[in-house]
């Protein structure tokens, strides 16, 4: 990419960022989920993800597979759910976990403009207990067929593009959330990359 023309979309990519919007990936051992997840957080202008490691070591992440996103997502490290979501809570997230229990309203159902925080379990066990109970709500995407459940990878994608579909039609991409001098910062840091 030409340097102007490189300038030109860091300028615009940052100014759609949404540092109120962010996803705790708990456990995910698979390191294409994990790439995945952060190719969608930068395609909806997540600023920063939650690593939330407490019984695996965080997974290798190929090159082929989201090494731009990887790049552009900014990404904190947790060992344990109460440290996390005590982090995000001070911040004044409204912490949501996917996961289908009697209490799971739809994602649908929920307003994803405020602060907010998805919580996207295991691959294998989902959601933990612990996380699920300690967040503020659960909420699910409705499925129809036999199989309940999507790929990590995939729910994250539909979650955040319900989240971005809100945003968008309150206008929350039409105005930087950065300060100038914030985003001034970022804009230099960026073109060092």
């Amino acid at each position: 990419m030409k340097s102007e023309a490189r300038k030109n979309k860091i300028s615009t990519v940052l100014s759609y960022r949404q540092p109120d919007m962010t996803i705790v990936m708990e456990n995910i051992h698979d390191s294409h989920n994990v790439s995945a997840m952060l190719r969608s957080a930068d395609a909806v202008g997540m600023y920063q993800v939650q690593l939330l490691y407490t019984t695996t070591k965080f997974p290798k992440i190929g090159k082929k597979s989201s090494s731009s996103a990887n790049k552009w997502v900014e990404r904190r490290r947790f060992a344990s759910v109460a440290e996390c979501y005590d982090q995000l809570r001070s911040e004044g997230f409204t912490i949501y976990a996917t996961r289908l229990d009697a209490n799971a309203k739809t994602l649908y159902e929920y307003d994803f403009t405020k602060k907010t925080a998805f919580v996207f379990g295991n691959e294998h066990a989902g959601v933990s207990d612990e996380a699920a109970e300690l967040a503020d709500a659960t909420l699910m995407i409705p499925m129809m067929g036999m199989i309940q459940s999507l790929n990590v990878s995939v729910a994250c994608a539909v979650t955040l593009y319900e989240a971005l579909r809100q945003r968008t039609l309150a206008g929350d991409y039409a105005t930087p959330k950065f300060s100038k001098q914030k985003l001034l910062e970022l804009n230099t840091e960026w073109l060092k990359k």
